[in-house]
């Protein structure tokens, strides 16, 4: 079987993105991630640019890496220096790391315009560079900088930088596209001429996003020989990313049938990617493919039906091949078969004629035409269904709730919230101020519930969003539309989200308070499931 190797540069080129800053703890943490994932090479950082990655690459050798070799980055010499001189090129030798990346122009244009050297000066440039650090490391990797650009405007310039790099026993040439520019076809030309001129050579390929082609012109150098693949967890990256090894990866193996990190280790890379996103303080991309939370989610009738018979039908490899898993989502387009495959996930088994399957379709489009969307609130449809199915334990009761809002002394607002409750037979009537009337709100909440519940102080309220929804009340002229609020919780083991829909949007926030902390007792509690089914409705299985 051909081998492709991985060369991750999310701790470098990814974060160059915009909104992600990582510390060197997150560095350490995401290094060790990928190399559990099987990745054949990290890229620390370049060393000669700041203090963090200096210290990277300090730290990182005080553990023991299973699968990944560390490799620095870094540039070629200053044109007026000689290498021994240059102190980019001595950083990268002192942090002791035994691959070595440097990356040197092979754009005539960048040659004469940026560095402001004649393209024979850019070629000793090149072959000084690597010359230099060549005895130096155990491995040498050239990253030929807008090589398909180059290529475009001089090929017989750009070829000659790469036979300089070659001449100077780099042991891979990474070709290009930094502009991200380039489209599949040109790829195609460029690495076959590459071929045909350096027959040799071992490729690599580096591309941006710019034009959405990063995967597709790295699969398609792969496809025409290329041996190493640099890229990103996620696709992170400056302007619009780096490719994304989270397609590549599983395209390269359960495609291509081109083995890269191993089948095992492929389960890991939808953990891996949420862990990136999480460490970089990012939300994960939902319709990011293979790994997305929407990569396997059913949301039509017909394609749950179909998926239920035959998963091939409307997934194009299965979900746990990447560590993912099959959703299906509820709402005004679902059908028996939505609310079948939800009730397998709970425990039972429902037979499409089960008087249940119909309430709950019929109370799910009912809803969802008053502006609820279960399709992301799937922890207040979890509630829905257990109350259908038997279930009526309330872990409290309100008797009512009160939220005012004002100014303090020094000019800032505040609300003020105070709610009165039964707490297992006991009125608990609490009061809280806070940065808003949720939060107020969800203070009063926790504050009368912690002493019966003493989990609650493990939640924390993550997310809050508000959509006004596009119907209206002719009679009041607009201003009585419904208002929807979800609220996204979690705790130390996973999150979820719950939904209130309202006119007012006090009353709207409350429901999905409720629902979310209902969800969290219920979800902790032993006897959670209901001792008998008093409607007779569905079969429970054993858990």
């Amino acid at each position: 079987m051909r081998q492709v190797a991985i060369y991750d540069t999310t701790l470098r080129d990814g974060t160059q993105a915009e909104e992600i800053h990582l510390t060197l703890e997150d560095k350490l943490r995401i290094a060790l991630k990928l190399d559990e994932l099987g990745i054949h090479y990290i890229e620390g950082g370049w060393p000669g640019s700041n203090p963090t990655d200096k210290q990277f690459f300090k730290d990182i050798r005080s553990y023991e890496l299973k699968n990944a070799k560390v490799a620095a980055f870094g540039s070629t010499r200053n044109a007026k220096l000689a290498p021994e001189k240059d102190s980019n090129l001595k950083a990268l030798v002192d942090c002791k790391a035994r691959v070595l990346t440097i990356f040197g122009k092979t754009w005539d244009l960048h040659a004469t315009k940026a560095l402001g050297v004649s393209l024979d000066e850019n070629l000793a440039i090149i072959g000084d560079s690597l010359g230099f650090l060549r005895p130096r490391c155990a491995e040498l990797f050239f990253d030929a900088e807008h090589f398909f650009d180059g290529f475009a405007a001089n090929p017989e310039y750009a070829l000659a930088c790469l036979g300089r790099a070659f001449e100077a026993k780099a042991d891979v040439l990474v070709l290009c596209d930094t502009n991200g520019g380039r489209l599949p076809h040109e790829i195609g030309i460029a690495v076959e001429a590459v071929r045909k001129a350096l027959p040799k050579v071992r490729l690599g390929i580096h591309c941006h996003n710019d034009s959405e082609l990063a995967v597709a012109n790295s699969l398609e150098a792969v496809r025409l020989g290329a041996e190493q693949v640099q890229g990103t967890i996620n696709g992170y990256g400056e302007r619009c990313g780096n490719a994304n090894l989270c397609s590549i990866i599983p395209n390269l193996e359960a495609k291509l049938g081109i083995e890269c990190i191993g089948p095992e280790n492929l389960k890991k890379l939808t953990n891996t990617a949420h862990f990136v996103s999480e460490t970089a303080n990012l939300r994960p991309f939902l319709r990011q493919p293979f790994v997305g939370g929407s990569a396997f989610a059913h949301k039509g009738g017909i394609h749950v039906h179909a998926v239920l018979k035959d998963s091939r039908t409307y997934e194009h490899v299965e979900p746990e091949v990447v560590g993912n898993k099959q959703r299906v989502l509820l709402s005004d387009l679902a059908g028996r078969s939505n609310i079948m495959f939800k009730a397998k996930q709970y425990g039972y088994d429902l037979d499409k004629e089960d008087p249940s399957v119909q309430d709950l379709l019929a109370e799910l489009k009912s809803r969802e035409a008053r502006g609820y969307d279960y399709s992301v609130a799937e922890a207040s449809y979890e509630i829905l269904f257990f109350r259908t199915m038997g279930w009526s334990k309330r872990y409290f009761q309100l008797i009512n709730f009160r939220v005012l809002d004002a100014t303090g002394p020094d000019g800032e607002p505040f609300s003020e919230a105070t709610v009165m409750l039964k707490v297992r037979g006991e009125v608990e009537h609490t009061a809280s101020t806070g940065h808003g009337p949720v939060n107020a709100l969800d203070m009063a909440l926790r504050r009368a519930l912690l002493p019966s519940y003493p989990s609650l102080a493990e939640m924390r309220l993550l997310d809050f969003k508000v959509r006004v929804m596009s119907g209206t009340s002719r009679d009041t002229g607009g201003t009585a539309s419904f208002v929807r609020v979800l609220i996204e919780s979690g705790d130390k083991n996973e999150r979820w989200t719950t939904v209130g829909v309202s006119h007012n949007i006090i009353e709207a926030s409350w429901q999905a308070l409720v629902d979310s902390i209902n969800y969290k007792l219920f979800k902790d509690d032993p006897q959670k499931w209901p001792a008998q089914n008093p409607k007779g409705k569905g079969k429970k299985k054993n858990s």
